[in-house]
């Protein structure tokens, strides 16, 4: 099986249903620290860093891969933070698109 990183994700205008939580799990399994919120339509993982300049430039790495992949998450940015949310807004839950994104993430260096 290909790698989660190494997939590119497919346009997604609603018409399928959401991944159940346990294919939820499964893929999140595959992935550094990320969590499942409570309802269970997305993921979440939260950053840090040293500095303002550092979180900004993880920022745009993430703007950079969500306009590739076509698929963008929310963001919540601090000083020193990001918190990163991937869901699928047009089906209202999660698709394997997230999670490819996610994995995306978690291969930049972030130090």
């Amino acid at each position: 099986m290909t790698e989660l990183r190494d997939r590119h994700c497919q346009p997604c205008e609603g018409g399928v249903d959401p991944l159940d939580r346990d294919q939820a799990r499964t893929l999140l399994a595959k992935l550094d620290d990320w969590s499942l919120d409570d309802d269970g339509t997305s993921i979440y993982k939260e950053f840090s860093f040293r500095n303002f300049y550092r979180t900004m430039s993880f920022v745009n790495a993430i703007a950079h891969i969500a306009n590739v992949e076509g698929h963008h998450p929310d963001l919540e940015v601090g000083y020193s933070r990001c918190r990163v949310t991937w869901s699928t807004h047009a089906i209202d839950g999660l698709s394997d698109n997230d999670f490819i994104c996610a994995a995306k993430i978690d291969a930049l260096d972030t130090q």
